[in-house]
């Protein structure tokens, strides 16, 4: 159902990461800048995909970029350094929503596929780009916190174990929110591809 997207869990990917936040800890502006440009466009789409508003999308991963900066030593190597970063993301996200979006506005699929597009290289095969399509107006479907955990599975390769950390939650709770999210997409996906709603199951509710 998800495209395979690569993520930072291998061993080099994370070493280089390290590298560059140890860089950054130390006032190494090229370091840093070497984070940047590998977290950023990931980064971006996350928040696009979560809350469907490039001008926040925007705040959001330069907060969130900003205190990785200031906050780079404070980093203790209890998790990946990209789910480090995603716990940031994930409460700078929480908060720009808080101050003013409603929820009629967190609606993923108000971003236009060209705007997804720009920000990271997408597959080129007509029929990908009609499944990724298919499958954001799903997600669009799912309560904020359903969608957030699918994306942090699914998009950025995290695991139950890590999603709670960043979410700050049980890890019973985020299987039981991946379980209620792909029970409803089952529900309302078919429908949207223009097939009957399946006769049994229940939608989601956590």
């Amino acid at each position: 159902m998800f495209p395979s997207v690569p993520n930072d869990a291998d061993p080099s990917s994370e070493s280089r990461l390290r590298a560059w936040l140890q860089a950054a800890a130390a006032g190494d502006r090229s370091g840093f800048e070497q984070l940047y440009r590998h977290c950023q466009p990931r980064l971006t789409r996350f928040v696009l995909r979560c809350c469907g508003r490039p001008d926040l999308a925007d705040e959001v991963v330069n907060d969130t970029l900003w205190i990785v900066w200031r906050t780079a030593g404070n980093f203790r190597g209890e998790s990946r350094v990209s789910t480090w970063i995603h716990g940031i993301a994930y409460r700078c996200m929480l908060k720009a929503l808080r101050d003013g979006v409603t929820a009629e506005e967190i609606n993923a699929s108000a971003v236009h596929e060209g705007e997804l597009a720009s920000v990271e290289p997408a597959f080129n095969e007509a029929a990908d780009r009609e499944q990724r399509d298919w499958v954001l107006r799903g997600l669009a479907t799912l309560p904020t916190e359903q969608r957030v955990t699918m994306e942090l599975a699914y998009y950025l390769g995290e695991t139950c174990e890590d999603i709670a950390r960043i979410m700050n939650c049980a890890t019973g709770t985020v299987k039981a929110r991946m379980f209620h999210a792909r029970v409803r997409l089952r529900n309302v996906l078919p429908e949207l591809g223009g097939l009957p709603r399946p006769a049994s199951g229940t939608e989601g509710q956590t």
